[in-house]
């Protein structure tokens, strides 16, 4: 039953003190200051490490949708471009022809699929700065490409099939081979999101598993950002989560924020968030979530001052980050991608919006995510990186 409560103080016993009062509030006082500098945590999850087979890193979630596909007597999306074209590849992410039935150490002898790389001189930033551009096109990725068994072939600027690569799939199939043509990145292959929609499953298991405090979840989580299906996959799969949780618990916390780093100055920001947000939308229709409903622009948060004269070059600052990382933490980065995601993460974490966002929600502890998208085979061809 209530009582009234009275004031030991005889001057503030007045009518209002002696109101009979319900106590429906907490005993502590509020509102609680939050200390100006909250706890950043920083967490690295190590997909330079996620499979045993060589180089690994997200190339390998994307493949566990899209080979499948291949491996199907009639595949859904074999040649889902008409005139598909190597433009926008480069020696660090190159379009990829995979031909089933033909033995291949590239993705493990038990997928017998050889591999065609198509890469373009004219879009390697890396190539261009570099002062042994003969030598930098035989060492990386190249070198592993081929040490794997893949063929790979190097297209000039002006070469007609560095704009159109369908003459190359017309001539496999006149040879009798069933090509299959995977985009720079995978990112316009209809699958190309979906490795990345089940991994925010998998972090979000790795939250609980991990007890982290604060919010209990990584509430930052930078990303490379090259052709934009890694960061949209992600988007998909952490709103499919959030409508469910939120949905069973009724309880509203602060969402993740997906922040994709790019890496290429060539096109304005506009451009990739158009990009990231129609392939969260096509990846969260595939796996069940309404994307008019959870899916918007608002989701979409690409950082682009990082991005460098040019994809592929790093300038001092970056340099600095990934030889950061690697003294201070024993992590090695790519010169292409990572790299200038670390940079960009200790960037954020220096300036005022991880802070900003602790006070708007009372945390003293803020848990920050890096995704190791792997890509160190590329340091072999960059010699002034040490």
């Amino acid at each position: 039953m209530s009582k009234p409560i009275k004031s030991s103080a005889k001057s503030h016993d007045t009518k209002f003190s002696t109101q009979t009062h319900h106590q429906s509030t907490h005993s502590q006082h509020s509102p609680r200051g939050v200390p100006p500098h909250p706890q950043i945590s920083i967490f690295a999850k190590r997909e330079d490490q996620s499979a045993p087979l060589a180089c690994a890193g997200n190339k390998y979630r994307k493949l566990e949708y899209i080979v499948p596909d291949i491996l199907s007597a009639t595949p859904l999306h074999h040649s889902h471009e008409k005139h598909p074209n190597t433009n926008t590849t480069t020696p660090t992410g190159p379009a990829t022809i995979l031909q089933p039935h033909r033995p291949s150490r590239r993705l493990g002898p038990q997928t017998r699929l050889k591999a065609l790389v198509l890469l373009s001189r004219g879009t390697g930033g890396g190539l261009r700065a570099s002062q042994d551009p003969e030598t930098f096109l035989r060492t990386g990725n190249v070198q592993i490409n081929r040490l794997l068994g893949a063929e790979v072939r190097i297209l000039d600027e002006n070469d007609p099939l560095a704009s159109d690569a369908f003459p190359i799939l017309e001539d496999l199939r006149a040879q009798g081979e069933r090509p299959y043509w995977i985009p720079g990145g995978a990112s316009i292959h209809p699958y190309g999101g979906l490795g990345y929609a089940r991994a925010a499953f998998e972090i979000a298991e790795q939250e609980t598993e991990m007890r982290l405090g604060g919010t209990g979840r990584f509430d930052f989580i930078f990303v490379a950002c090259g052709s934009g299906s890694t960061v949209g996959g992600l988007i998909a799969g952490f709103r499919l989560l959030e409508a469910r949780r939120q949905e069973a618990d009724r309880r509203i916390r602060p969402r993740r924020s997906v922040i994709g780093v790019l890496n290429s100055p060539t096109k304005p920001r506009s451009y990739h968030e158009e990009r990231v947000l129609r392939f969260a939308q096509r990846a969260s229709a595939l796996i069940g979530l309404d994307s008019q409903r959870f899916i918007s622009a608002d989701d979409v948060k690409l950082e682009d001052r990082f991005v460098g004269s040019a994809y592929g070059v790093l300038d001092v600052e970056t340099k600095e980050a990934a030889e950061r990382m690697a003294t201070m933490e024993a992590v090695v980065l790519d010169p292409v991608y990572t790299a200038k995601v670390a940079r960009g993460m200790l960037q954020w974490i220096q300036e005022e919006e991880i802070r900003q966002f602790a006070r708007l929600h009372s945390l003293d502890k803020v848990n920050v995510l890096f995704i190791h998208t792997g890509g160190q085979a590329a340091l072999g061809a960059y010699a002034d990186v040490n």
